[in-house]
């Protein structure tokens, strides 16, 4: 062991049935103590009330203030003790409470920058398992060893001599650089999507193009420190173009339809259309793909060139207003006026059925069996669906033709059967 770790270990050995570690444990939960009460506070007053823009930040605060706060605790309490005593174990929890606050930082910022799904908290358990790991070797002493034998095994690359300890630097640098660009990007992205002033597609299409260029910057700043010339990447930018113009047409093609979607405004989300013999509501707007919801509660992804390359009918584009309708037969026996009139009645009273345009009933013919009837009526949200809307409407007409003696006849045939005599 080094001279700093074994000295703590000689202490904690020499200590432990001594008040010496009484001292010591009664300053850690003395912290952890004032730190819970701190952190209670500023969730049940700072965050409740502050304002919605600033929540993102106190949440990590939030985050890192319980490890930090007994952290800052254990310092002041090493700083005073450590005039007549050892303090060896107070080392150890302020080096335990250094990695709870990163592995807390890290995991807020992960769920801050990405959609909650698997793969994020795979990630989240794989950082707090490594950050743990680092730090047991840490206290075992185990670390330098580990550090100088990831040194040693190195290899040459052209002129290059590379080693697995600096690939694991370049990879460590490039993965903090391109989170710090991630959050930055999903932070403009909020204030983005929050300016009303500015269309919803125009919106999506820059925040797209901001989180792909910062993510770009930052990963060319990244290779640039750790000694990688960017400018040999032209080669290889120029041979993945080929392959991305032959091997991935399709996908090429979806993401630039997403574009031209977004910039043309032919769709918005929320929008109710057909397309591809699909009828629903726009929920999900993608530079790939559209998420199609459809009235029984179904999802279809569709692909951005099917939009482009299909007849779309866009339900909503000039006007959200839908017509519906439906046929009703009634008897010739009936009075024809008076059902017309419970028709037209029965939609008005439905609080769906639009005012302007007003409901119509119009006579369609004459058929085998009865008087063949329409009535129309205009809703103004159809991505509702309109089956409960006619179940209701039919019931009303129902119960106003019994009341008034009209009838829907049943299928007449008149059969004739001629003998010869």
């Amino acid at each position: 062991m080094n001279n700093e770790m074994g000295q703590v270990w000689q202490e904690l050995l020499a200590d432990i049935s001594t008040t010496v570690v009484a001292w010591q444990l009664l300053v850690i939960l003395a912290s952890l103590l004032l730190a819970w009460s701190l952190n209670g506070l500023l969730r049940s007053h700072v965050l409740k009330h502050a304002p919605e823009n600033w929540k993102i930040g106190i949440g990590g605060i939030n985050r890192i203030l319980f490890p930090l706060t007994s952290l800052l605790g254990v310092y002041v309490g090493r700083f005073i003790l450590s005039h007549w005593q050892h303090t060896g174990l107070l080392k150890l929890a302020a080096t335990l409470l250094l990695a709870m606050a990163l592995i807390r930082l890290v995991v807020y910022a992960l769920r801050y920058i990405f959609a909650p799904s698997g793969w994020v908290r795979t990630m989240e358990n794989a950082i707090a398992s490594m950050v743990w790991i680092i730090l047991a070797l840490y206290l075992s002493d185990l670390l330098p060893e580990m550090v100088q034998a990831l040194k040693d095994i190195s290899f040459s690359v052209g002129k290059h001599q590379l080693s697995v300890l600096l690939i694991l630097q370049a990879l460590f640098i490039v993965l903090v650089t391109l989170m710090i660009a991630l959050s930055g990007s999903r932070f403009l992205e909020n204030k983005l999507m929050r300016a009303e002033q500015i269309n919803m597609n125009l919106r999506v299409v820059l925040s797209k193009l901001i989180r792909v260029s910062l993510a770009l910057i930052a990963l060319l700043l990244a290779l640039s420190a750790v000694g990688i010339d960017i400018t040999l990447l032209s080669v290889f930018g120029g041979a993945l173009g080929v392959g991305l113009g032959f091997g991935l047409q399709k996908i090429a093609s979806n993401y630039v339809s997403g574009f031209i979607i977004l910039l043309d405004e032919s769709v918005h989300m929320g929008d109710v259309i057909t397309v591809d013999g699909h009828y629903g509501v726009i929920s999900i707007l993608r530079a790939r793909y559209m998420v199609l919801r459809k009235l029984d509660g179904t999802e279809v992804v569709i692909p951005n060139e099917t939009f482009i390359t299909n007849a779309v009918i866009n339900h909503s584009f000039t006007d959200r207003k839908a017509r519906v309708q439906m046929p009703v037969q009634v008897s010739y026996e009936s009075p024809l006026e008076l059902a017309m009139q419970l028709m037209h009645k029965a939609a008005e009273n439905h609080p769906r059925v639009l005012v302007e345009p007003a409901p119509s009933v119009l006579i369609k013919g004459f058929g085998e069996s009865g008087i063949d009837l329409g009535l129309t009526i205009w809703i103004p949200d159809p991505e509702e669906g309109s089956a409960a809307l006619q179940s209701a409407i039919y019931l009303e007409i129902w119960r106003a033709f019994q009341q008034h003696g009209i009838s829907i006849p049943y299928p007449q045939r008149e059969v004739r059967i001629l003998r010869n005599l």
